[in-house]
């Protein structure tokens, strides 16, 4: 697969389809979008791997001199699509993320390996391990802040050991280090409801209930350094009504992140996602 984008010009399609057509790349896939506010251009293409002489990593060095004769600031990726893809979630107490990723998992419906799950309370461990995962606690000291550098540097390790494709923040309420988002920039998702920033701090259910609110969901986005603002992948919305409870609405607004989580996370795997900026293009 190859993902690619730059300044928009003429004779870009026809530069990535020649070039592949030159050896003989059957595209099975293909996607196009111009951005008129930054004058962009973005694609992903998909390749029969067996339609070529040379594999994935012979394509990307090839493919490097064709993307620089398109554009210096060109941005590009090639992966191999058959190869398996690893995840490490992150956890805390909230298990409804990961349950519904596991049962994705489990069944087949989210075609990624789990090597691990590491939580900082150790509450979602018996049902990480019934899924013949490992789990790793590790607590985070509150008010101690030698600690908590500690901890996330026993995090980092846990998680770079496997070189995931992705690290899943599945409801972990431990706000990244700048250090760790540049790390693991462009591969950490996180989920966080939709009722930021508007009702900020605890109980925000019990602060949109009283409002009336009529609309709740929920942001899947990539992590930075800038808490909840990354550039977003998915988000889905869900009705409410003066009917339900705060205990209704806290039910409904899981079951629209674990969706919105699942789905952001398959898009990722697919490498349907592309930045730019803030933003993102999602094929």
């Amino acid at each position: 697969m190859i993902s690619f984008g730059c300044p928009d010009r003429t004779g870009i399609i026809a530069r990535i389809s020649g070039f592949l057509a030159e050896h003989g790349g059957w595209i099975v896939e293909a996607a196009y979008h111009t951005d008129p506010d930054t004058g962009w251009f973005f694609t992903r293409q998909v390749v029969r791997a067996d339609s070529l002489p040379f594999d994935a990593a012979e394509l990307r060095t090839r493919f490097a001199e064709v993307a620089k004769s398109l554009s210096s600031e060109s941005s590009w990726q090639v992966s191999d699509t058959g190869e398996r893809r690893r995840a490490v979630i992150l956890v805390s107490k909230a298990g409804h993320c990961l349950y519904d990723l596991l049962g994705r998992v489990a069944s087949g419906e989210l075609d990624v390996d789990v090597a691990a799950v590491i939580g900082n309370h150790a509450s979602l461990g018996d049902i990480t391990r019934a899924h013949g995962i490992p789990f790793h606690h590790v607590p985070f000291p509150a008010g101690d802040p030698a600690a908590k550098a500690a901890a996330f540097a026993e995090v980092r390790k846990l998680v770079d050991e496997h070189d995931p494709h992705a690290v899943v923040l599945a409801r972990f309420m431990q706000v990244l280090p700048p250090e760790l988002c540049e790390a693991w920039a462009g591969r950490a998702l996180n989920i966080h409801h939709s009722f930021l920033p508007s009702f900020v701090g605890a109980r925000p259910y019990h602060q949109a209930h009283a409002r009336g609110v009529k609309l709740i969901g929920a942001t899947c986005h990539y992590v930075t350094a800038d808490l909840d603002a990354g550039p977003i992948v998915d988000q889905d919305v869900i009705r409410v009504d003066h009917g339900d409870s705060v205990e209704d609405m806290v039910r409904k607004g899981r079951d629209i992140e674990k969706v919105t989580l699942a789905r952001g996370l398959r898009w990722h795997l697919e490498g349907r996602v592309l930045v730019h900026g803030n933003r993102t293009v999602v094929f």
